[in-house]
């Protein structure tokens, strides 16, 4: 069996990605969690984001995956009994100290070892799990023939999870001190400024203040700067090789990014188990994933191309924009209502990405009216509701896009 497991930034984004095919999600509490800039959740949110997922048979894993300082420990034991109280069905920690907390703290709560603790052998991933850890997310630097002889060295009771997709670091997962004295904000602690993504030039000791730009494209040299990690085509590979968990990163992108990516991934990996000896991927499902905003996609370090990582902009690559967000459609009058995210003009050809429809839904943005009921030429206002005519039925939390001309 494989887990689709998703990020969850907010309980909203948390429902779509319920919605859109995950079998569990990842979140954090406003505190441990490592991704400061997501929206998270408080204690009434997890409560009811926990709730809400085993309501829909999903799982839900929160993190504390921070590396702890002393003055930390008391409020993590406070936390660790808080994320036991929600129901959650893992806790995902990278600390050995932490690790000792949550044994104490909540003694019955499954603990998973965060990528964090920089998995890339199979005797630590043995030891945790001899431990008491019933999981261990791997490190993003490892092979899939590496990966196989973990999983063949460990045995089948552990199960293992490794990232899939989205975006590298450019130091081994996630462990980079740079944002921390660049920036003086903690990459360990959730708070990284990202200065990977950043232009660099070269300074010789001896010649200070001479700054030597180091020619790749007329933009500068982004030594620093990795590609996202995209194995959408080879789900095969990632079964073969022992993961249990397929996962997506993203807790800070958007619903949309969220909807879109888990989508691509529930379809080959539905259709590859539907038949895995006759599975053929469908490359209509890599432009799925490229129709979201993302740096160049890579294979990352699976087939040990440990060359090919760094992009040579910071930019991302936009190939379409969200247009808006499906908040109703009328049955009588083939109306379909959005709430805005992006311009459009009448006449523009559109995309719906739907949970509950295979194909994308494609026809021409005609009669176009604001709440009103007026004709409108564009919808220029951010989150305006307006409506158009659909060829055919739209369900409520689907996503408008359009081609970037």
């Amino acid at each position: 069996m494989i887990e689709l497991l998703a990020p969850a930034g907010d309980l909203e984004k948390m429902k779509i990605a319920i919605q859109y095919g995950a079998d569990a999600v990842y979140m954090g509490g406003g505190v441990f969690s490592l991704r400061s800039a997501a929206a998270n959740f408080d204690e009434e949110q997890m409560k009811h984001g926990v709730e809400y997922a085993h309501s829909k048979g999903k799982k839900v894993y929160i993190t504390a995956n921070i590396i702890p300082k002393n003055a930390d420990i008391d409020d993590l034991y406070k936390y660790i009994r808080l994320i036991d109280s929600c129901g959650a069905d893992a806790v995902i920690l990278s600390d050995l100290g932490a690790f000792t907390v949550a044994k104490e703290a909540a003694p019955n709560l499954p603990i998973h070892i965060s990528t964090q603790a920089n998995n890339l052998n199979y005797k630590a991933c043995d030891a945790w799990h001899k431990m008491g850890a019933e999981r261990v997310i791997l490190a993003r630097e490892l092979s899939f023939e590496e990966i196989k002889e973990i999983r063949e060295k460990c045995g089948e009771e552990l199960e293992i999870e490794a990232f899939v997709h989205g975006a590298m670091c450019v130091s081994y997962s996630g462990r980079c001190l740079m944002s921390d004295y660049m920036a003086s904000r903690s990459a360990n602690r959730g708070d990284c400024a990202q200065p990977c993504r950043w232009n660099y030039s070269l300074v010789e000791e001896k010649r200070p203040n001479q700054y030597m730009p180091v020619f790749e494209n007329e933009r500068g040299t982004f030594i620093f700067n990795s590609k996202d990690l995209c194995l959408l085509p080879y789900i095969p590979q990632l079964a073969q090789s022992g993961i249990t968990s397929f996962k997506i990163e993203g807790r800070v992108k958007s619903e949309y990014y969220v909807a879109a990516i888990v989508k691509a991934y529930r379809t080959e990996i539905d259709r590859y188990l539907e038949n895995p000896d006759k599975y053929v991927f469908d490359e209509k499902q890599f432009d799925e994933v490229k129709k979201v905003s993302h740096r160049s996609y890579s294979t990352g370090f699976n087939f040990g191309n440990k060359g090919e990582q760094v992009y040579e902009s910071s930019s991302y690559i936009r190939e379409y924009i969200l247009a808006g967000v499906v908040t109703d459609y009328n049955c009588e009058t083939g109306r379909v209502t959005v709430e805005q995210r992006n311009k459009i003009f009448a006449g523009d050809k559109v995309e719906i990405l739907s949970w509950d429809n295979p194909e994308n839904i494609v026809f021409k943005a005609e009669e176009i009216k604001n709440e009103k009921g007026a004709d409108i030429d564009s919808t220029p206002h951010s989150k305006m509701i307006y409506t158009m005519k659909s060829p055919v039925p739209v369900s409520k939390g689907s996503f408008v896009r359009k081609a970037v001309e």
